[in-house]
C-alpha cells in the first residue's frame, strides 16, 4: 500500500501559563491525536472554537513545534529536519488562512504576494518566466492575469481569498492547510471558494487539511473527517460514515447545532 501524504503520530502540544498568584500551570491545546491523509484527498478536522484544530494546523505548517509526536510529510519528519532542509521542503507544504485580507500585504500588488513563495524554489524564476507563473496562478483559481498589477484593496473577499490560494499554490505544493479559509465569507461567497478548491484537487491532485469550525461545509468537501473536542481527536473516519453515523455525542451535537448545507447547488448521495 502507498505510504499517505501527511501522518501525524500522537501529536501534544502543551503551552506554560501562569495561573492565580503568578503559579505555572500548562495548557494543553493538542491531546494525542494520531491521523493520515492520503494524496489527492481533503481530511477536514472539524470542532468548535478553542478545540485546538488551528493549533494542529500551526504544527502541521512547523509554524509551532509540538510538545510530543511526529507529523510526517511524504515520509520525512519535519521536526526532525535541519532548519535549512526545512526551509526547502517547504515548498511542499503551504497554508491558506481565515482572513482574505489581513493576510495579503495590502503595501504590495497582487502580483508580488502571489510570487511571495517562490523564494522557496532552488531556481526561483525571474523576469518574464516569473511573471507567467503568476498569471497562471491567477487565471488558476479564476482571476485574470491583469490582476498582478492591482492591490488587495480593489478586490472583493472572495476574490483576495482567491489571491492567498494562488499565492498557496504557486510552488506546486503537495499539501495545502487551509485554516478556516471560508469562515469569514457570506454563504454564496463560501460556496464558490469551495468548489474551486474541489475543482483544484480535481485537475491537480491537490491534497487538502481542510480546518474548520462548520460541520456544513465539512459535508460539503471532505473525504474523511476527524471530530476534535477539548484538543483530543473523538472521532474520524469518511464523511459519510462520521455524519450519516455518528458514534460520539459531541459528534451529534454538532450536528444538530449546524445543519448540512446545500451550498454546492447538489446533494451528495447518503450511503
Amino acid at each position: 500500500m502507498t505510504a499517505p501524504l501527511l501522518a501525524i503520530e500522537n501529536l501534544t502540544r502543551d503551552y506554560a501559563l501562569r495561573g492565580a498568584g503568578g503559579a505555572p500551570r500548562s495548557l494543553r491545546a493538542v491531546d494525542d491525536v494520531s491521523l493520515t491523509v492520503e494524496a489527492g484527498s481533503i481530511f477536514a478536522v472539524v470542532g468548535e472554537s478553542g478545540c485546538g484544530k488551528s493549533t494542529l494546523a500551526r504544527i502541521v505548517m512547523a509554524l509551532d513545534r509540538p510538545t510530543a509526536g511526529t507529523v510526517r510529510l511524504g515520509g520525512d519528519d519535519l521536526f526532525a529536519l535541519k532548519p535549512r532542509a526545512l526551509a526547502r521542503r517547504r515548498r511542499d507544504f503551504q497554508m491558506v488562512f481565515q482572513d482574505p485580507y489581513g493576510s495579503l500585504n495590502p503595501r504590495h500588488s497582487v502580483g508580488r504576494i502571489v510570487a511571495e513563495p517562490l523564494h522557496l524554489l532552488d531556481d526561483a524564476p525571474r523576469g518574464g518566466a516569473r511573471e507567467a507563473l503568476v498569471a497562471r496562478a491567477l487565471e488558476d483559481v479564476g482571476l485574470p492575469a491583469s490582476a498582478a498589477g492591482s492591490y488587495p484593496h480593489e478586490f472583493s473577499g472572495g476574490q483576495r481569498q482567491r489571491i492567498a490560494i494562488a499565492r498557496a499554490l504557486i510552488t506546486n505544493p503537495k499539501l495545502v492547510v487551509a485554516d478556516e479559509a471560508v469562515s469569514a465569507l457570506d454563504l454564496s461567497i463560501q460556496a464558490q471558494i469551495l468548489r474551486l478548491i474541489l475543482s483544484l484537487r480535481d485537475r491537480h491532485g491537490l491534497t487538502v487539511l481542510f480546518i474548520t469550525h462548520n460541520i456544513g461545509v465539512v459535508d460539503e468537501i471532505a473525504d474523511r473527517v476527524g471530530v476534535m473536542q477539548a484538543g483530543r481527536l473523538v472521532e474520524a473516519g469518511p464523511v459519510r460514515e462520521v455524519l450519516d453515523h455518528p458514534q460520539q455525542e459531541y459528534t451529534r451535537r454538532l450536528l444538530a447545532a449546524e445543519p448540512t448545507l446545500a451550498v454546492l447547488g447538489r446533494r451528495r448521495k447518503r450511503a
